[in-house]
């Protein structure tokens, strides 16, 4: 019995759930064929998602077959939802991207296909709605060629053709395909699961066209994943059942996971389950490849490693906007606690709390999720909400290296860290590294400052924005025997990160950054003219027009800031007849930086809770080192002298 995990990933309206229950259905997993636009969807089962005719939340499904157990994963195709779809990449031996035939390659297919070739994932591809008016294989499949990969290959045809391209894909195959003049089903296998080959089908859910073909290939050209005997898992998601009870979602990844097993320290699960949409049984163990969801765990998160895992907690599409909560009466500190909740299930939300303002910020994707956020308040929580105008969420890197102190002294506490800040890759994020001898510090102190480092969300000294694209090692430091208590070298690596910040900021070495938009605008030819002044006048870029189905389809990047609310002007100057599509791209130079930094007006050193100064200790108490001062005060030697 081959058991594979496979996730089912689109565009949004590109038919993605209808595929999963044509799936479950011929297969004999449903006795009634449900439609997304009638509601009764087996996989949309929530209330919104009916309401909405989209998927906003991932679900699962068992699909059994006399030679094969599928666990499908249907995620969200929205790009609001993406980082929920992110988050079940990790979980998955082989992804179904699905693009309708209507559409073809889009901007977010594209950013799809990027992420199955980031987490590595073989992928069948199954286009959809071919039923349609004016549908065309060989055109579609050339688009799907020339987008994504060229060794898309069409397998609903072994002919001749077939082995050549499969052939072509690969040059010991090709080479042995010369020789002998066929390629074995066994080394087809293995280039598909290398993502060397990726099978392409053509067929149309509604209509159950080639569905049947469909679960046979992947039935024929899967390979069942190997796996260790040592336990390892790793959480995907997080979720709570309709009576609040918290579930963890993992897979098991090696050995086997018991139920009342204590995975992690005082946290014993209560029931392992196996759902099938809504419906779970409950089970006593779970084995290697399965998808099992836990009871009982409370401080797991998604992308966390559990045994021989180690994290793996990416998150490239992340938001770039900005709300502040209007409780509309509501008592904040309720609507506090429920979005924690729901930050616990989509971390991306990074809820955050002003004490000193008495405000809570979310951080989104979009106005659709937005909208769902407030549904999904009022509906689960019978709170009432409301977002006020979003903003721009910007972030901060360096151009130059330095060597960053801290130091923290009080009465009774003693702990000094050195940090070395670099550069890192555009969209590297921030990386961390330990190049400190134990000579220097013990393995214990070491993991504290390394613990903290990556504990704490670091922001910028320009406007107070998050830092990014930034490489932080650990270099040094010191620690007493008598004196060290915990958290002081917290404490102190804290503010190693805000004083070497400072220095750069001295140095001019400080970049703001903002985030751009690819997008892709498709609007009646007579518009052209005034999309292309709107978008230069934006400081976008665009590519030259194209012309299709009698629209003009243009493609390009510009900031959000810019373009985030270009849509309602589409809308308008088009009426109605525009379409304007939007992905993240990344963060780059902002375009306005010195206006943007001169209307923040922040101040770090009032910055409390992110200080860059020191604190030492003489004459028998601690006083405040401010942060030019601290390379002079400081007690280990500097690594890279001033």
């Amino acid at each position: 019995m081959k058991e594979l995990i496979t996730g089912i990933l689109a565009h949004v309206d590109a038919g993605k759930t209808t595929l999963s229950e044509s799936l479950l259905y011929t297969a004999g997993n449903l006795r009634k064929l449900g439609r997304v636009d009638n509601g009764d969807a087996f996989l949309d089962s929530d209330s919104l998602e009916k309401k909405r005719g989209i998927t906003i939340f991932s679900h699962e499904a068992q699909l059994q077959m006399p030679n094969m157990h599928l666990t499908l994963l249907d995620t969200p195709g929205h790009i609001d939802f993406a980082s929920q779809t992110q988050q079940v990449l990790t979980a998955l031996d082989y992804a179904i991207l699905v693009i309708a035939a209507s559409d073809g390659v889009t901007s977010y297919t594209k950013t799809l296909w990027r992420l199955l070739e980031k987490y590595q994932i073989p992928t069948f591809i199954f286009v959809n709605k071919m039923d349609m008016a004016g549908s065309d294989k060989n055109k579609t499949l050339s688009q799907i060629q020339k987008s994504l990969n060229q060794n898309c290959i069409d397998f609903s045809n072994e002919d001749d053709a077939f082995y050549e391209n499969i052939a072509a894909s690969d040059e010991k195959t090709l080479e042995k395909y010369l020789d002998t003049g066929s390629v074995s089903e066994d080394a087809i296998q293995n280039l598909i699961s290398q993502r060397k080959v990726f099978p392409v089908y053509f067929g149309s859910a509604l209509k159950l066209e080639n569905i049947q073909q469909f679960l046979a290939g992947i039935q024929k050209w899967s390979l069942q994943p190997q796996y260790s005997s040592a336990f390892g898992a790793r959480v995907f998601k997080i979720s709570h059942d309709e009576k609040g009870q918290r579930i963890t979602w993992i897979k098991v990844a090696g050995g086997q996971l018991k139920a009342k097993s204590e995975i992690l320290p005082d946290q014993k699960i209560d029931q392992l389950r196996n759902y099938n949409g809504e419906k779970f049984e409950i089970v006593p163990v779970a084995k290697s490849g399965q998808v099992v969801a836990a009871t009982g765990l409370t401080s797991t998160y998604p992308g966390q490693g559990l045994g021989k895992e180690k994290d793996r907690i990416e998150n490239s599409l992340r938001p770039v906007l900005t709300y502040k909560l209007n409780t509309l009466d509501n008592d904040i500190n309720v609507c506090l606690e429920k979005l924690r909740i729901l930050e616990d299930e989509d971390p991306s939300l990074h809820v955050t709390w002003s004490e000193h303002l008495q405000e809570i910020h979310v951080q989104i994707m979009g106005q659709v999720q937005l909208e769902i956020l407030e549904q999904i308040m009022q509906e689960r929580f019978d709170l009432h909400i409301q977002f006020e105008e979003g903003n721009i969420l910007y972030a901060e890197t360096i151009t130059n290296k330095i060597e960053a102190v801290g130091h923290f002294e009080p009465l009774r506490h003693y702990a000094e860290v050195h940090l070395l800040l670099e550069p890192g890759q555009p969209g590297s994020g921030l990386q961390f590294e330990n190049k400190c001898s134990l000579e220097v510090l013990t393995k214990n102190w070491q993991h504290q400052i390394m613990t903290a480092l990556q504990a704490k969300e670091h922001l910028g000294v320009l406007i107070g924005a998050p830092i990014t694209d930034m490489k932080i090692t650990l270099i040094g430091g010191r620690g007493s025997n008598v004196h060290t208590v915990g958290g002081d070298f917290r404490q102190a690596a804290w503010r190693a990160v805000r004083q070497g910040l400072m220095e750069l900021r001295a140095q001019n070495s400080l970049k703001l950054l903002e985030p751009w938009y690819d997008f892709c605008l498709e609007i009646p030819q007579d518009q052209v003219g005034r999309a292309m002044n709107d978008i230069q006048k934006m400081g976008g870029q665009f590519e030259t027009p194209q012309t299709i189905n009698n629209q003009t389809v243009l493609t390009g990047s510009a900031p959000v800031e810019q373009m985030r609310d270009y849509a309602t002007s589409v809308r308008t100057y088009t009426h109605g007849q525009g379409n304007l599509e939007c992905i993240v791209k990344g963060y780059f130079d902002c375009h306005n930086a010195q206006t943007i930094i001169s209307n923040k007006n922040y101040d770090p050193e009032s910055d409390l809770e992110n200080t860059p100064n020191s604190v030492f200790c003489s004459h028998g108490a601690g006083h405040t080192v401010v942060w030019q001062d601290v390379p002079q005060a400081a007690q280990f030697p500097y690594q890279y002298p001033l």
